[in-house]
């Protein structure tokens, strides 16, 4: 009978110990992948993003998710095609923003790139190009900003939904990426644009 007594303990313990376990684990769970993605999803530069987004009128959340995507933070990126700095943009595409009247040539030189504020000032200048050009689609401007607007428009003339017509494997990578990034900058940052 007292064996019977302790193996029936072990049966009312079990389940609690199994409860308690699976308590810490939700606890650590909820607080540690924060600290983890924090790590994967820094934050850089958020005074200058929130001014250039606030001055463009774009999201400065997706800002933060294509710096990440096209430069992992690095100002001195340069890929294999010329583009440079955070937001990895072309020389060519710099000028013609300043051509088109949306940066004012004077105040930041598109021979300047590497330099963090004014890389910053000339991607948000030209992802409020593209979206304005394709009326606030947020997909369409981001899949332009890695493609180029003329296969978007391509892509996009039968009226088809953008993720299933897009031609490059890169840019659908590229969409899926920057939405993502997007949404944890987001959740790992709700008030570092606060001020906007």
């Amino acid at each position: 009978m007292n064996r019977r007594v302790k193996f029936l303990t072990w049966f009312r313990v079990l389940p609690l110990a199994v409860v308690l376990l699976f308590g810490v684990i939700s606890y650590v769970y909820s607080f540690g992948p924060s600290l983890l993605f924090k790590a994967w999803y820094p934050l850089e530069h958020e005074e200058k993003i929130t001014e250039a987004a606030s001055k463009y009128g774009v999201d400065p959340y997706l800002v933060a998710a294509i710096i990440r995507t096209e430069s992992g933070w690095d100002s001195e990126a340069e890929s294999e095609r010329g583009a440079l700095g955070l937001m990895q943009l072309m020389p060519e595409t710099a000028q013609d923003i300043v051509v088109k009247g949306y940066i004012d040539g004077t105040v930041y030189s598109a021979d300047n790139l590497r330099d963090p504020e004014t890389n910053i000032e000339f991607g948000c200048a030209y992802l409020s190009f593209l979206l304005s050009y394709f009326n606030g689609a947020t997909d369409k401007a981001i899949a332009a900003y890695n493609a180029g607007m003329g296969n978007v428009e391509t892509w996009t003339q039968e009226g088809d939904a953008l993720h299933k017509v897009i031609a490059f494997p890169e840019t659908q990578a590229y969409l899926v990426r920057v939405n993502m990034a997007q949404s944890r900058y987001r959740e790992l940052y709700p008030e570092a644009f606060a001020s906007m």
